[in-house]
């Protein structure tokens, strides 16, 4: 029985160590012509798979600081636009588009983004119609960018 109570208590303890890294790492690989082409291939779904990951992956990095929660983008395409005629997607794109900018200026990363860019190259730039690739590749372009910071840092 002596022997018994000496290995247990001479047993060193295991440290532990604290890192700043998250559990989960988010991807990094959005683009515009994989976003477009894959999207058509699979009659849009790709680009309602992506778009989701989008919205889920904005709650996961800046939920903690905003106390915000994006609705999810299936929740979006197939219930409230087609109920609002639309208007739910505007909204939901000029409040993600917002929400996004918001976390790169307080990650205080280097790329422009925001509520403005939906308003201007969605919305406005439909008319010379490269408008909503060149808002899609800038909303693909920030989550990159912030997905990337937040695999490093958390």
């Amino acid at each position: 029985m002596n022997e018994t109570q000496n290995t247990q208590t001479t047993m060193p303890q295991e440290a532990y160590v604290q890192s700043s890294a998250p559990v989960t790492q988010l991807k990094t690989n959005r683009g515009l012509i994989k976003f477009i082409l894959l999207s058509i291939i699979t009659f849009g779904i790709y680009g309602i798979v992506v778009l989701s990951g989008v919205s889920n992956d904005i709650n996961t990095i800046a939920g903690r600081y905003d106390n915000k929660r994006t609705m999810h983008y299936c929740l979006l395409v197939f219930i409230i636009a087609p109920i609002t005629l639309g208007i739910g997607a505007i909204v939901w794109f000029a409040k993600i588009s917002s929400r996004i900018g918001n976390e790169l200026k307080r990650r205080n990363l280097g790329y422009s983004f925001g509520a403005a860019d939906f308003w201007l190259w969605n919305v406005l730039g439909s008319l010379i119609v490269v408008g909503p690739f060149i808002y899609m590749h800038k909303i693909l372009k920030a989550m990159n960018i912030l997905a990337e910071d937040f695999n490093k840092r958390g």
